[in-house]
């Protein structure tokens, strides 16, 4: 029974949540800076902890924030409302990252440095966590933001479907993989060379 009454608080949250952000949208499709200003203060803190996942190099997550924002402030009159509002921006968010990184090339991104598993036991949640980032790191583009739109996130397979534009078997397809992969990448980093 808790887990109901724990669903239907957060589904009570989230939909209350995305009123909030349809007025706001409503707002921003009229061009209300001001709407646009609490939707930015809204996402921003967000979108960076997602794209900061995704890449070391803050420059491009802040670019893809203003290219995100930039979209939602001339397509805000386009929204049809056919996901949550979060969705749609996310949605949006995947897609300028995906293009973004994809056009600076492997090279042109900054390697995250990989820990000695030799001389370290990751005994710590700090260090847990850097071993986790480092594997993430090396994982396909579309695998890693799979994995962090679910478990960093907290989206459903339908909504990542929804944000990443394909089906939802293509999702949980690059989910299975990529824990899989994710498996063996922490393996390797925590046995001895």
């Amino acid at each position: 029974m808790k887990a109901t009454n724990s669903g239907d608080r957060r589904e009570s949250t989230t939909a209350a949540r995305n009123e909030i952000e349809l007025a706001l949208l409503a707002r921003i499709a009229k061009r209300d800076a001001a709407a646009m200003k609490e939707l930015y203060l809204l996402y921003h803190r967000r979108l960076a902890r997602f794209l900061t996942r995704l890449t070391s190099r803050y420059d491009l997550a802040e670019e893809i924030i203003n290219d995100t924002c930039w979209i939602v402030w001339q397509r805000a009159i386009d929204f049809r409302g056919e996901s949550l509002v979060s969705t749609w921006i996310l949605g949006i968010t995947y897609r300028r990252a995906l293009k973004t990184l994809r056009s600076i090339g492997p090279a042109a991104q900054e390697e995250i440095d990989v820990p000695d598993a030799a001389s370290e036991q990751p005994c710590e949640q700090a260090e847990l966590n850097e071993w986790l980032g480092v594997a993430l790191a090396r994982l396909p583009l579309e695998q890693r933001m799979v994995l962090e739109l679910a478990y960093h996130l907290g989206h459903s397979c339908e909504e990542i479907a929804a944000i990443m534009d394909c089906p939802v078997n293509t999702v949980k397809t690059r989910m299975f993989h990529g824990r899989r992969k994710l498996r063996g990448l922490l393996l390797a980093l925590a046995s001895p060379a």
